[in-house]
């Protein structure tokens, strides 16, 4: 696509997971031109991979490095943003404490933003997604972890340390005392990919499932399978509840790679009613993994635009 077609400004989005990297370049207005997918690189190596990727885009759609004006970035971290890096993030390596935003900005020659990757994601569904129906909802996101993004009155509420709906640290689940569970957290140790894969191996005696493997196998019949989804769901329903007791978003909203599988929405309606609480309201994402890169682009708009109000007074 021409780089004509815009006002010639461009910005870059980016969803940072522990296992892979999804990237999208956007106009100003937050039209996505061009999208790219990669495996996620090892700790610091994820700074040359962003600044090949963001080159990468910038050629795709035709147009120079200095073109792009804002790139953000969601991790699966709690953001530093003075310090400009990401905190309490197991699923980041090396990444964690190191100074990307500074690095980044060095080598790229423009303002780089980073946001918490289900903060990012709950925008997207804010500004795309349900957000067009309400004002008030959870993002529950499933992968590599899990987290939740709250959006309340239209705003996504980070906390005072940028650190709400690091819901993985709830002590539900595996045994909060145990210092093997405090990394990750009791809850992200039962209800990541990771430990679908576990339990299922577990029962059958296999080995080398991938949670695909696992969704498919249920689907196909495997008892096993459905077992270890069925308890994944058990623990979504338990921190849905955890997290409605608290906050009372009105909806909550079901992404990420294994949250946003329809085959999760009704056994986790089941055990919500087992738990008591069959009127909480849950839906699949429609966005699916577009959320994050949308997200992320509303968020590098927004430092687009800061940057050039501060250029300009």
């Amino acid at each position: 696509m021409s780089a004509q077609r815009t006002d010639g400004r461009y910005v870059v989005g980016i969803d940072l997971g522990g296992t892979k990297i999804r990237a999208g370049i956007a106009t100003m207005t937050g039209d996505v031109l061009h999208e790219l997918t990669q495996p996620t690189l090892d700790g610091r190596e994820i700074v040359a991979q962003v600044t090949e990727i963001v080159s990468a885009l910038a050629a795709a759609v035709g147009a120079s490095g200095a073109a792009i004006v804002a790139t953000a970035i969601g991790g699966a971290g709690v953001p530093d943003a003075d310090a400009g890096h990401f905190d309490l993030a197991p699923n980041l390596g090396g990444l964690e404490g190191f100074g990307v935003v500074a690095e980044l900005e060095r080598r790229l020659g423009h303002a780089v933003v980073i946001d918490n990757d289900v903060n990012i994601a709950a925008l997207g569904e804010l500004h795309d997604g349900v957000g067009t129906e309400v004002d008030s909802f959870a993002f529950v996101s499933v992968g590599t972890g899990i987290g939740v993004g709250l959006v309340l009155d239209r705003r996504v509420w980070q906390g005072v340390r940028g650190a709400a709906g690091e819901i993985g640290y709830l002590p539900i689940g595996a045994d909060p005392l145990d210092p093997a569970n405090h990394r990750r957290g009791p809850l992200e140790e039962v209800v990541s990919g990771e430990a679908i894969v576990q339990r299922y191996e577990r029962a059958s005696g296999s080995t080398g499932s991938t949670t695909v493997d696992v969704f498919e196998r249920s689907g196909d019949g495997d008892r096993d399978a459905a077992a270890s989804l069925d308890e994944e769901a058990r623990w979504l329903a338990h921190a849905i509840l955890s997290v409605d007791a608290v906050v009372d978003p009105g909806l909550f909203v079901l992404g990420g790679g294994i949250g946003s599988r329809e085959e999760l929405l009704a056994p986790v309606l089941h055990w919500l009613g087992e738990l008591g609480r069959p009127t909480i309201e849950v839906r699949i994402s429609r966005l699916g993994s577009n959320a994050p890169i949308l997200g992320a682009v509303r968020l590098a708009i927004d430092a687009a635009l800061l940057s050039t109000e501060r250029e300009a007074s």
